[in-house]
């Protein structure tokens, strides 16, 4: 196939700029309401929900900068030959909770490119992996993400 450049090979290893999020007991409560939490720990804002992450650590960008899966570009994507992205599944594994008052700092690395020949043509799979850590350097999860090049 030799779908993948070896430019886009080059890019293995590399990692976006870390970014960091102050997290407030109220970011917490917010989202405990607004995802229908149940526990008191989560809706009194004392430990965020496990999912918390995965909204705190997106940035905030106009809607005119989202590509057309929803995600915004990164510089973290390879030119490729195959343009249209799906997600393919994201492992994450914790340390321990995010609580008000954590400064945490994320950084986004690409670990992986390989190709496959799927039942309808050819795909790339993209692997990234996100440290998420605090300021301080405990570990508070690690999250490996697939997406997808069809």
């Amino acid at each position: 196939m030799a779908l993948i450049t070896e430019a886009a090979r080059g890019m293995i290893g590399t990692s976006d700029p870390p970014m960091r999020v102050e997290v407030t007991r109220r970011d917490i409560v917010k989202y405990s309401v607004a995802t229908e939490q149940q526990q008191e720990k989560f809706l009194s804002g004392d430990e965020a929900p496990p999912m918390f992450l995965f909204g705190a650590l997106r940035p905030v960008v106009p809607i005119g900068a989202l590509g057309p899966d929803g995600i915004p570009a990164s510089s973290l994507t390879p030119d490729l030959p195959l343009k249209r992205f799906m997600a393919g599944g994201t492992k994450t594994r914790y340390f321990r909770p995010v609580r008000p008052g954590d400064v945490l700092v994320a950084t986004r690395s690409l670990t992986d490119l390989y190709e496959k020949r799927g039942s309808q043509g050819d795909l790339i799979f993209l692997i990234y992996k996100v440290d998420v850590r605090t300021e301080a350097g405990e570990r508070i999860a690690e999250e490996v993400q697939t997406r997808i090049a069809r």
